[in-house]
């Protein structure tokens, strides 16, 4: 790894500065940085200006054979894509191989994992420890106000108009939301924010702080949502558990409002949706949504 940063240590260093500069999450930085750290180590010291669409495609390939999901292999081509495209925009490079390659064919269909409003709150009565609180006004934001984990990690203090009641999201492509704080919820994220921990920092504007007194960082929120989810299906033999996850909370907040009868358009700003297209996955319909309907049907036939 020594090596092979001092090798493409000028292109790397321009790299971070440059996600740094369009507004990437720490977490993105240090994710798309290492997926093109692969991509360099598998080149074996070839120069950039010798680097052709086939090696993009040869290294997206390698990735598959070892069996990693269509969506990861969509995300490392995004991170070499993006590499190329920064280097260009700071005149590092000339051309971008991992551009026109074609995204692999994710399934389009799949409806998304969701917890129902019953499930929703066992969930919730299944968060415990010492922090219960701080935990209880996130996994609330995230399933009642359809925040993503990485926009929880990065509210800040400031964010949240008490006299208003609302709630200002930074999101994906450096967009801000204002979201309404549903008056059931207000009183538990006030009561987390009364008991936030001291950061060690004088200066910390995060919302939500660690035991270590810095801001909760992304992989500390999703391994809280594990611990969670893994309590709430304690009782349920393993074979027969779902695969939940953080983001399943977000889920959960679209498939409720689509049910409670709202429209699409404000489903996508409520989620801070950048296409329309993006939210029309929520649309899915259950089964018994669909016996229900069905029942509705008044069948007349001719006698036999």
């Amino acid at each position: 790894m020594d090596d092979l940063n001092e090798e493409y240590e000028e292109e790397l260093h321009a790299f971070l500065i440059w996600m740094k500069d369009a507004g990437y999450t720490p977490y993105t930085q240090k994710s798309y940085l290492a997926d093109v750290r692969e991509f360099l180590g598998s080149l074996n010291g070839k120069r950039l200006d010798m680097v052709k669409k086939l090696h993009v495609v040869s290294f997206l390939t390698s990735v598959r054979e070892r069996g990693v999901s269509d969506a990861t292999r969509n995300r490392k081509h995004a991170s070499v894509n993006c590499f190329f495209k920064a280097l260009i925009e700071l005149e590092l490079h000339r051309d971008n191989p991992a551009a026109g390659i074609k995204k692999s064919k994710t399934e389009k269909n799949r409806e998304p994992v969701y917890l129902d409003e019953g499930d929703l709150q066992r969930f919730m009565s299944a968060i415990e420890g010492k922090y219960r609180h701080r935990n209880l006004a996130i996994f609330l934001l995230m399933s009642y106000m359809g925040l993503r984990v990485g926009e929880v990690h990065t509210l800040n203090m400031g964010d949240y108009n008490v006299e208003r009641r609302s709630l200002r999201v930074f999101g994906k492509g450096r967009k801000w939301r204002n979201i309404p704080v549903p008056e059931d919820i207000a009183p538990f994220l006030d009561q987390a924010l009364t008991e936030r921990l001291a950061p060690w920092r004088n200066k910390e504007e995060a919302m939500f702080i660690s035991q270590k007194g810095r801001r909760l960082s992304i992989r500390a929120i999703q391994q809280i949502a594990t611990d969670t989810f893994d309590r709430f299906q304690d009782e349920i033999p393993a074979s027969q558990r779902r695969p939940y996850s953080s983001h399943k909370l977000r889920h959960s907040f679209a498939t409720m409002l689509l049910r409670k009868g709202a429209d699409l358009r404000t489903l996508q700003e409520l989620l801070g949706h950048s296409s329309i297209q993006t939210t029309t996955v929520y649309t899915h319909i259950t089964s018994r949504e669909k016996e229900e309907a069905m029942a509705k049907l008044q069948i007349s036939l001719p006698q036999r």
